[in-house]
């Protein structure tokens, strides 16, 4: 994974990412549709420690573009006030897991996704409505920033 390059003094510790991926609950997922045009769309997401996991409608216009193009741009980020802006910002290409769309039957390959969104999710029990598959996203470059690391700057 390529390291991040500018705005090192901002920026999340690995521990700060995962703890602010754990506690957010949603993502904007970047696509592209097939005129080149960008689509984002909002979509609970989970991580764990390794990979991004997309838990998406089959028929929606996220799969139909990922499915053409793998290529996704992903962002998580909170904060109202100038000073308290987190996030953070990974690209990467979609892979399928699982089946498609996913029923109920067990499925070791999803199993740790499934209890991390039932954990965030659904009280600790992860439902599947046979109109959604898994989507695992390991990012080729991440980019995390948190303003509350910025120094406080004085005078006016």
């Amino acid at each position: 994974m390529r390291e991040q390059r500018k705005g090192r003094s901002i920026a999340m510790s690995a521990e700060e990412r995962d703890g602010f991926l754990a506690e957010e609950r949603m993502c904007r997922v970047g696509s592209v549709d097939v005129d080149g045009s960008p689509h984002v769309s909002p979509l609970w997401f989970v991580w764990d420690g390794e990979a991004l996991w997309l838990n998406s409608i089959v028929k929606s216009q996220r799969w139909v573009n990922l499915a053409r193009n793998a290529r996704v741009s992903i962002v998580v980020d909170a904060g109202n006030d100038f000073s308290e802006l987190r996030g953070v910002e990974m690209t990467g290409s979609v892979e399928v897991v699982g089946e498609v769309p996913r029923t109920p039957a067990p499925d070791p390959t999803v199993a740790l996704p499934e209890q991390l969104f039932g954990d965030k999710y659904a009280g600790g029990t992860f439902y599947s409505d046979g109109r959604h598959a898994w989507l695992r996203v390991v990012p080729d470059k991440i980019v995390s920033w948190d303003f509350r690391k910025r120094p406080l700057r004085s005078g006016g």
